[in-house]
C-alpha cells in the first residue's frame, strides 16, 4: 500500500469484486452528498500527520466511492492494517468519521416482517439491486480524513517529499477498482466518485524528488494494471522506471478479485488482503500462528511482502489470481523461446509444490490440461446461464405486466398513490406473488438461474486456483530464459525482486 529506506505500499481491496465498477472519469458521483466545505476537502489533520517528527511510515486508504460500495470488510482490512504496520501512519477512510456509510449485512436474528419480505420480492422484480439486505452505520475507525483523491494525493506527496533516509512508508488502501482499455488505464475508485489511474500514480512517483523506495500492495479488481508503474510513466515503451519501486496485486489488469464483503464475519471471508495482512503477522486467515517455515520461505527470519503475497496465492480459496511487478517485467523482457539458466525462486517453488500437491497436479502439463477442462466447462456453463437469464427475464416481464394491469403504480414507490395502494391491497398483492401462475413461473426460472450462478461461482474459484499454479510454472520458465539473456534486463528483474522481497 504505499540512511533508511522508504517503503510506500498500497493495498486496495475489491468486492468479491464483481465489485462495483468505478467510473473511468474523475467526476464526483452525484448520489453522494457533498459537505458544505467541498466534496474532497481534506481535514488539516491529514497534512499535520505528515509533519510528525518520525515521519510517516504508512498511509492506509480505503472504502467505497459511496455508501453502497463501502462494505464492512474494507473497514476491517484498514483496522487490521493499522494493527499490523509499524510506526506513524495516516488513515483515510470513505467519507471520514461520523458518517453512517459502512454497509454490513443485518445480523442473524433480525427477523424480516411479512411486509418487508413482500417489499423485497417486489424490489427484486421491478428494480433489482444489491444491498437491500444490509444496513449502514458509522465507521468504528478514527480516520485522519476521508478517502478522497485530494486527501490521498496530499498525504502521498508529503510522504514522498520526506528525506530518502527516512524510515519505511507503507500506503495501504482498501478500495474498488476498474479496468481500462490498457493496463495503465486501470483505476482505483475513491470517495465521492473520483478515480486514480495507474498512469497518474506512475507520473507522481516519477516526479518525486526524494526517490524514496515504493512498494505497492493492491488488493482490488483489475489491480494488476498498477504493475505498469514498473515502467517510466507506466509506459512499457519507455523502459524501466528509475528508482526502487515495485508492487504486489490481487489480480491481473483484466480480472476481478475478491475482498469487498458486507458480511462482517471474517470466518466467511477469503480475500487476498485478509490473507496477506495476516501472513505479515505470521498468522493464517483465522488469526492462528503458522509454522514459521510456511511463510518465511528464504529462512531469513523476516516475512517479506512477497512471502505474504505467496501465502495468499497458496491458501486463499477465492477468485483472486495474484500477480506482481516482477511478473510484469518478465512478461515484457523475457524471450518467448531460447536457452534457460535456472534461478532460485523460492516463492514460485512454494506455489508449485503446495498447489501441485493440493490439486494432485504434479507437472505443468497436468495443470494446463486441468485448466483447459475447467475453461471448457465454464464456457458451457456461461451459455447455460445466458439462456436461463433470458428465460428469467421473460418470466419477470410476464409477471410485471400482470401485476401492473391490476395495480398500475406498483412499480413506483415514489408515486403519491403507492402508499395508499399498499395499505389497501397488500394482502391481495402478497397472494398474487404467491399464487399467480406468472409468479410461479418467475420464481422457478429465477431459482434455476441462481443454482447455475452458484455453480459458476464455485467453478471460478477452482479455475483461479489452477491459474495460480500455471502462472507459477510460467514465471519460473520466463525467469530462466531472462537469466540466460542476462544484462540490464536481468539486473532489473533482480532489483524488482529485491524490492518485493523487502519486509514492510
Amino acid at each position: 500500500m504505499r540512511g533508511r529506506l522508504l517503503v510506500a505500499s498500497l493495498i486496495v481491496a475489491g468486492l468479491a469484486c464483481g465489485c462495483d465498477r468505478a467510473s473511468s472519469d474523475a467526476r464526483p458521483a452525484p448520489s453522494v452528498a457533498a459537505p458544505a466545505s467541498g466534496r474532497s476537502k481534506s481535514p488539516p489533520s491529514v497534512a499535520k500527520r505528515t509533519t510528525k517528527t518520525g515521519g510517516v511510515r504508512w498511509i492506509a486508504v480505503g472504502g467505497g466511492s459511496e455508501p453502497s460500495s463501502n462494505q464492512v470488510s474494507l473497514e476491517q482490512d484498514l483496522e487490521l492494517a493499522a494493527r499490523t504496520f509499524e510506526g506513524e501512519g495516516i488513515v483515510l477512510f470513505a467519507g471520514g468519521a461520523g458518517q453512517p456509510t459502512v454497509q454490513e449485512l443485518r445480523p442473524d436474528g433480525d427477523v424480516e416482517s411479512a411486509r418487508d419480505a413482500l417489499r423485497a420480492r417486489l424490489g427484486a422484480l421491478f428494480d433489482a439491486r444489491a444491498g437491500r439486505d444490509a444496513r449502514y452505520r458509522p465507521t468504528r475507525l478514527s480516520p485522519d480524513g476521508p478517502a478522497t483523491l485530494e486527501a490521498l494525493e496530499q498525504a502521498l506527496d508529503a510522504a514522498l517529499a520526506e528525506p530518502a533516509g527516512r524510515g519505511p512508508l507503507l500506503v495501504y488502501a482498501a478500495l474498488h477498482g476498474d479496468s481500462g482499455d490498457a493496463p495503465r488505464d486501470g483505476v482505483l475508485s475513491l470517495w465521492g466518485g473520483f478515480t486514480w489511474s495507474a498512469a497518474e500514480l506512475a507520473e507522481r512517483l516519477d516526479a518525486a524528488a526524494s526517490r524514496r523506495r515504493v512498494r505497492l500492495l493492491i488488493a482490488a479488481c483489475y489491480s494488476g494494471g498498477f504493475a505498469e508503474v514498473v515502467f517510466r510513466g507506466a509506459n512499457e515503451e519507455a523502459g524501466a522506471a528509475n528508482g526502487d519501486r515495485c508492487g504486489l496485486f490481487a489480480a491481473p489488469w483484466d480480472q476481478e478479485s475478491s475482498g469487498c464483503d458486507p458480511d462482517p464475519d471474517r470466518r466467511r471471508q477469503q480475500s487476498y488482503s485478509l490473507h496477506v495482512l495476516m501472513a505479515l503477522g505470521g498468522r493464517g486467515r483465522d488469526g492462528q500462528p503458522l509454522p514459521r517455515e510456511t511463510i518465511d520461505l528464504d529462512g531469513d527470519g523476516a516475512i517479506s511482502l512477497l512471502e505474504a503475497h505467496t501465502r495468499a496465492r497458496i491458501a486463499s480459496r477465492s477468485i483472486d489470481v495474484p500477480t506482481t511487478t516482477s511478473e510484469r517485467w518478465l512478461r515484457s523482457a523475457a524471450p518467448e523461446h531460447g536457452p534457460s539458466i535456472a534461478t532460485a525462486l523460492p516463492e514460485e517453488d512454494a506455489v508449485v509444490r503446495s498447489l501441485g500437491e493440493t490439486l494432485a497436479l504434479r507437472t505443468e502439463d497436468a495443470a494446463r490440461a486441468r485448466l483447459a477442462r475447467l475453461e471448457d466447462e465454464q464456457r458451457v456453463l456461461d451459455e447455460r446461464i445466458e439462456a436461463l437469464s433470458s428465460d428469467a427475464d421473460e418470466r419477470a416481464a410476464d409477471l410485471r405486466v400482470a401485476l401492473l394491469s391490476r395495480w398500475p403504480v406498483l412499480d413506483d414507490p415514489w408515486h403519491r398513490d403507492f402508499a395508499p395502494l399498499m395499505a389497501a391491497h397488500e394482502e391481495a398483492i402478497r397472494r398474487a406473488m404467491d399464487e399467480w401462475p406468472e409468479a410461479a413461473a418467475w420464481t422457478s426460472a429465477q431459482a434455476a438461474l441462481d443454482a447455475a450462478a452458484e455453480r459458476a461461482d464455485t467453478l471460478t474459484v477452482d479455475l483461479s486456483i489452477v491459474r495460480r499454479l500455471v502462472r507459477a510454472h510460467e514465471t519460473r520458465t520466463l525467469a530462466a530464459r531472462l537469466h540466460a539473456v542476462g544484462g540490464e534486463a536481468w539486473q532489473t528483474y533482480e532489483r524488482i525482486l529485491r524490492c518485493e522481497r523487502s519486509a514492510p
